[in-house]
Parts: structure tokens; sequence; C-alpha cells
């Protein structure tokens, strides 16, 4: 069973490593009942963890000149997106038809009225670790 959890937010390359944790439940093992996060990738005791690409590495920075992945865990209300203006984000697209006679461009962009927020940095630990 999957409880209650605090997110950890990871780069793709721990993927491994975090299946060989004790007790981590993949995220396809979840109960039917429960929605994860796109992202998602299995979870911990009362740790969720969500992987991307793009996740923090600080390069070389171990004593063994090996790469250093940050895990940033955050708790519940430690950070929150303020919405300014009564609207939150858009995406606007415009296929090539309506760019030019020619339909040679495609416009493509991104506005938002928001302000990412955080709320009390004692709710957010950076976790580091290397690869075995």
């Amino acid at each position: 069973m999957v409880r209650d959890a605090y997110f950890a937010m990871c780069h793709t390359d721990l993927s491994k490593g975090l299946e060989s944790v004790a007790g981590f439940i993949q995220k396809n093992q979840y109960p039917a009942t429960m929605k994860a996060l796109r992202s998602e990738w299995g979870a911990a005791g009362n740790t969720r963890f969500l992987l991307s690409s793009v996740g923090s590495i600080t390069p070389n920075a171990s004593l063994l000149d090996k790469d250093v992945y940050n895990i940033i865990v955050a708790g519940m209300e430690a950070y929150a997106v303020i919405e300014q203006d009564g609207h939150s984000a858009h995406f606007l697209y415009r296929p090539a038809i309506f760019s030019d006679p020619l339909a040679q461009n495609i416009s493509v962009g991104y506005k938002f009225a928001a302000v990412p927020k955080l709320l009390n940095d004692l709710w957010v630990l950076n976790l580091r670790c290397t690869l075995a």
C-alpha cells in the first residue's frame, strides 16, 4: 500500500538505484484506486519519487570525481504557485497556415501571470548521492 507521502524530485539516472531500495514499490504496483503522477517512478516509505531527465546533477562533485545527484524532497505546502491577475498559464499555438501566405512559419508561445514561491524552506531537503 502507498500512503500519503513527500515528493522527491530527481534524475532518471537514479531509477535502477531506487528499485533496489528495501520496500520500494513501482508505480505499476500501486492500488488501482490511487492516482499517480505521470513522472512518478515509485515509492519507498513515506516518499514518492518523481523522475526527470533534467533532474539536478552536480558534475564531478564527489571526492572520487563522480557526479552527485540532488534529490529534492518537498513537504506539503513547502512551496506554492501564486496566480496573479485572476488567470493562470496559457499555451499559445498558431499553425503555419495562419502565419504567412506561404504557410512557412508557426508560432508557439507561453504566457502566465504566476509566481513560484517558497513558503517554508524547512520543509525542503536536498539529499545527495552518487551512482554505485
